[in-house]
């Protein structure tokens, strides 16, 4: 199965002042993100972001932030976003089936919330190069794992030429030209 424009959304987890300087790669980690949520906007896919306990770890980097709509900005204490109730309510409110993850930390908050996304009987597919844990070990753990069951373990640009379907158009030539260089 292709990932849909029509049929998708983009979830940021907890890419978060304070906790992005401890994940490995945290600059490369934070440009793929960004990467990723302009062709999400590019080409209309809805996006939402999750905040674990923002009081203590801070708010979503403003690199990313400002990207993101305030009222698509979710915050939550659980580590999966589904087991909390305002997050959940607001991604079963896009009602789209599949949901593509990037954030941190992949085998903590992005692992949990990606297993609970299946059992609700979602396509996930999980970004490889926009997920990050502080320990790489746990990263390729959760990857492992996620993959086991069901999950999808793509690339930023599989996502992004999934989502553009085919050359020719306008935004495959904008997104070529200003992406893909």
């Amino acid at each position: 199965m292709l990932i849909h424009p029509d049929k998708s959304l983009l979830l940021v987890i907890d890419v978060q002042e304070k906790l992005l300087p401890a994940v490995e790669a945290p600059q490369q980690l934070l440009d793929n993100c960004r990467w990723l949520l302009e062709i999400a906007a590019q080409l209309k896919v809805p996006v939402l972001g999750t905040e674990q306990y923002p009081q203590g770890i801070g708010h979503t980097h403003p690199h990313l932030g400002e990207l993101i709509p305030s009222e698509a900005m979710l915050e939550k204490t659980h580590f999966s976003c589904m087991s909390e109730p305002a997050c959940d309510a607001g991604i079963n409110a896009v009602a789209r089936e599949q949901v593509v993850v990037i954030g941190i930390e992949a085998h903590v908050c992005v692992l949990q919330s990606a297993i609970e996304l299946r059992l609700q009987g979602r396509d996930v597919f999980v970004v490889a190069d926009c997920i990050a844990s502080r320990n790489p070990q746990d990263k390729a753990f959760a990857i492992e794992r996620m993959r086991q069951l069901g999950v999808h373990i793509v690339s930023r640009e599989m996502v992004a030429f999934e989502w553009m379907r085919k050359a020719g158009t306008d935004s495959f030539r904008h997104i070529s030209r200003t992406y893909l260089r």
